[in-house]
């Protein structure tokens, strides 16, 4: 009897799992808000900032790239 009643305790915490997920899921969402203007312009900065200075980054690396390839390529 004592495997079936582990058995039951083990199917027990198997189903707890995903309903404690879940209610902690709607608290986390229900604590949410919105960003008003002010901080989703911050944001929306902050990611177009990124954005430029990775752009900028790969336009770099592409120009020392070229010389440094058609000198290597060239070469052979």
């Amino acid at each position: 009897m004592s495997s079936t009643e582990g058995l039951k305790e083990q199917l027990f915490e198997v189903a707890e799992a995903p309903k404690q997920f879940v209610k902690e899921g709607i608290k986390f969402i229900n604590r949410c808000k919105k960003p008003d203007q002010k901080e989703f312009l911050k944001i929306t900065q902050a990611v177009a900032m990124g954005f430029a200075a990775l752009g900028a980054l790969g336009y770099i690396v592409k120009l020392i790239h070229i010389p440094i390839n058609n000198i290597l390529v060239g070469a052979a």
